[in-house]
């Protein structure tokens, strides 16, 4: 009886450690860094309690780097104190660690320098879904409702000072050219339309979006703002993931899945998502067109009906080597499909608004495109002062089929002869791109050096073949007078240097870039066009100071580049439409502009306000430029648009940003941004002109009893440039949501566009016409969303408000 006593004794005890070893098998990570500058702060010490308990259960200190790790805790709720000497104490509130989410990532913990005050300051797990930076804002995706289960132009809509436009292209408010980055990397050597890309990335595969209104040295120079889009790594312990389905009452649908596992010393993660969306909408364009002997008038109608569906497939790897090594593989695939069918009725006036003739006109077309990337990313810690070498490789391959069908008939009069024409438009894009940085603290880590190097290579091949069908043999000919091959070239090497800087309270950055490009292109009849090797220097300054807890002021000044590519370059004629036709100019000049920002910061317990003002002047500004003139021997007046060094543009921008909380769970966020902008040109006196842009957008978010949740944002945008102005009207999103099963299951409902669908007011004026186009689109929807999560979450309450509070 004895030993079987034994025996069991001893299995129960067995039984036990194992169960305690499964239980303790929690973790809450994360980096102590200074809150100004951004830099890490080593041997910090992190002081772990349980909540309702005032022992201490344990104490850590952070890594070289800043990094902490505190392992083998149980499921509970607890809460951390960051200290170290001359910085204020910080507790961290609302860490729970439960069996299925046992990894809690506390993300980049900053401490503030001021000696004139270091009490104690509390803030909560949850990321403030808006957070200031000197030199941008930053937007966290996962504390917005409407980003559940939606695409990345969704979510780019609710971003402070940021548009997007009927077409999905997305601008930063006082910046005319902004480039879109997904982490890190540049988006257009990704794909031949970027609106393609974000209209099918999922938003629950972002992280955040950083709208970076004076970009480091460590970008690219291209470009007045970038937008970079961050995704999610997938770095919980274990696996988990969700599933999600929406639709709309207007046809659209979309699917989407992401999962992640990580293991001791790697973590996979993926994602998937298809997307169906069908496009309606009418136009009306009406131009008045003057010459010296007559007058007359254009009244054109149209309506068009769009089909479009498109896959993304996102892979990630991370393997930790060692201690001191990383590595990270990803890649992405992107396929779109769509089908077109539009008419135009085209009425021509006289001078006595009597009507002439009437051209109708019918468009077919069908499009097909895939892009596929490949990136590695390399990371060694080179010595135990905090030393980081990073290298980097990006291989991208993009191609887009367009074929197009041209119907067209004069009903008036008859005896007008018909044509038909087809367009087939093979493009290929395909580029590498290399990057080398090193970095690494100097003066008891203060301050940090960053040293890089990269290389950029592009290629696009554009292949047009127009075809015009012949009546009287009722065959297609090759009309070799449009038809042509665009063939482009671009590299581009650079180096950078940047030194960043802080104590007490005040940070600096500073830094320049320099990048050689090299350009060639030729069509196939023979025009050969070779850019000579240019050298662009783009320095770059910012300083920031925080004090009293509460208030930060900062300035910036940097020199941005536009450099024209194919999409300006090309001179192909589209034809589309005969009497508006369009091309590139091979001839353009690269555009530099000149920024310099002023930004304050307030925050309180319950707000945050932060006003901008920014001055820019542009030399040699890219933008398209239309005139019309008489076609030899009729009374037709043609359009012709293309691109052009217009001239000398100087803006000025001021730009609020605020946040209110009047509890933890209602929060009340707004924007509104005035440009000044002033255009001089010595190339056509209608382009000198001034005018003021206006872009607002409110939001609010709420959270409510049973589990439920609402938010809605309203949007207004009215801009203006070289030749006319953009009005556009306003647009809306109210989204209620209810979370069921524990909270892995939410139901989420999304009205767009309440007031009306999305219409788009253009007007544009030269020496001798007049033009006013209205459009609009069937934006109005209703969709219904559903998202279950593989782990158990806890409410997704509001969180507190981006500033600090003190106890």
């Amino acid at each position: 009886m004895k030993p079987l006593l034994k025996f069991c004794l001893t299995g129960i005890i067995l039984l036990n450690s194992l169960l305690l070893v499964a239980a303790e098998k929690g973790v809450i990570s994360g980096r102590v860094v200074e809150e100004v500058g951004g830099l890490s702060i080593p041997s910090a010490v992190i002081s772990v309690y349980v909540d309702g308990i005032e022992q201490l259960l344990i104490t850590s200190s952070t890594d070289e780097d800043g990094r902490f790790s505190i392992k083998n805790l149980k499921p509970g709720n607890y809460h951390i104190k960051v200290s170290f000497v001359g910085y204020a104490p910080l507790v961290v509130n609302g860490i729970v660690l439960t069996d299925k989410d046992f990894d809690k990532n506390l993300g980049a913990l900053k401490l503030s320098s001021d000696q004139n005050s270091l009490q104690e300051v509390t803030i909560t797990v949850q990321k403030p879904p808006i957070e200031f930076g000197a030199d941008g804002v930053t937007y966290n995706v996962g504390s917005s409702l409407l980003a559940e289960g939606s695409t990345a132009t969704d979510v780019l809509k609710n971003v402070p000072l940021v548009q997007v436009d009927i077409d999905g292209n997305a601008t930063i408010a006082g910046k005319r050219n902004t480039r879109i980055f997904i982490d890190g990397k540049p988006s257009d050597y990704m794909t031949s339309n970027i609106s393609d890309l974000l209209n099918v990335l999922p938003s629950d595969a972002i992280e955040k979006i950083e709208v970076l209104t004076n970009p480091p040295s460590k970008y690219s120079g291209d470009g007045e703002g970038i937008i970079n889009i961050v995704m999610k790594k997938g770095f919980k312990v274990g696996f988990n993931g969700n599933i999600g389905v929406s639709g709309g009452l207007q046809g659209n649908g979309n699917t989407n899945a992401n999962a992640s596992y990580r293991g001791k010393s790697f973590a996979i993660n993926g994602s998937a998502a298809y997307r169906y969306n069908i496009g309606k909408g009418n136009s009306h364009n009406y131009r008045e067109n003057f010459f010296p002997d007559t007058t007359f008038y254009y009244d054109q109608y149209g309506g068009f009906k769009n089909n479009n569906t498109g896959g993304n497939f996102r892979l990630g790897f991370d393997w930790t080597i060692s201690p001191k090594q990383s590595l990270r593989l990803s890649t992405n695939y992107n396929n779109n499909n769509s089908t077109s069918n539009s008419t135009t009725d085209l009425h021509y006036l006289s001078e006595e608004l009597i009507e002439k003739r009437l051209r109708n006109q019918l468009n077919t077309g069908d499009g097909k495109s895939n892009n596929f990337v490949f990136n590695i990313d390399y990371d060694l810690q080179t010595d135990t002062s905090g030393g980081k070498l990073s290298l980097s490789a990006t291989v991208n391959n993009n191609n887009n089929l367009d074929f197009r069908d041209y119907s067209t008939i004069f009903a008036q009069p008859s005896t007008s002869i018909p044509s038909l024409q087809q367009n087939n438009n093979d493009t290929g894009n395909n580029g590498v791109t290399l990057n080398l940085d090193y970095e690494k603290p100097v003066f008891k880590k203060r301050d940090r050096v960053e040293l890089g190097l990269a290389y950029n290579y592009r290629k696009n091949d554009n292949d047009l073949l127009i075809q015009n069908f012949n009546f009287n043999t009722q065959q297609f000919i090759t009309n070799i007078k449009l038809s042509n091959q665009f063939l482009y070239n671009e590299n581009i090497a650079a180096a950078y240097a940047s030194y960043n800087y802080r104590n007490v309270g005040w940070g600096v950055k500073t830094g320049i870039r320099a990048e050689l490009t090299d350009v060639a292109f030729d069509l196939s009849n023979g025009q050969n066009y070779q850019v000579k090797p240019y050298l662009s220097l783009f320095p770059n300054l910012s300083l920031n100071r925080f004090f009293r807890k509460r208030y930060s002021v900062g300035a910036t000044y940097s020199i941005r580049v536009n450099r024209p590519r194919e999409n300006t370059l090309n001179p192909q004629v589209n034809n589309v439409d005969t009497l508006n036709i369009s091309y590139g100019n091979p001839n353009l000049s690269p555009s530099y502009t000149h920024q310099i920002e002023v930004n304050f910061g307030a925050f309180g317990q319950k707000w945050s306000f932060n006003p901008r003002l920014s001055y820019s002047t542009s030399q040699g500004v890219i933008e398209r430029f239309r005139t019309v003139t008489l076609i030899p021997g009729t009374s037709t007046a043609r359009a012709e648009s293309t691109f052009d060094n217009v001239g000398t543009n100087n803006s000025l921008a001021l730009i609020l940003v605020g946040n209110y909380r009047p509890t933890n769970k209602i929060s009340a966020n707004s924007n509104l941004s005035i440009i000044q902008s002033n255009y001089t040109s010595k190339l056509n006196s209608s382009l000198n002109r001034d005018g003021l842009s206006f872009r607002a957008a409110v939001g609010l978010s709420m959270q409510l009893p049973l589990k439920t949740a609402f938010e809605s944002n309203l949007n207004y945008a009215n801009n203006t440039n070289a030749q006319g102005r953009n009005k556009g009207s306003m647009t809306s999103n109210f989204s209620a949501r209810k979370l069921f099963f524990n909270n892995r299951l939410n139901f989420r409902v999304t009205i767009n566009d309440v007031f009306g669908n999305r219409s788009n007011t253009f007007y544009n004026e030269g020496q001798n016409f007049r033009l006013e186009n209205f459009s609009t689109n069937n934006t109005q929807n209703f969709t219904f969303s559903l998202n279950y999560r593989f782990t158990k979450i806890t409410v997704n309450k509001i969180p507190p408000p981006p500033s600090v509070k003190p106890q």
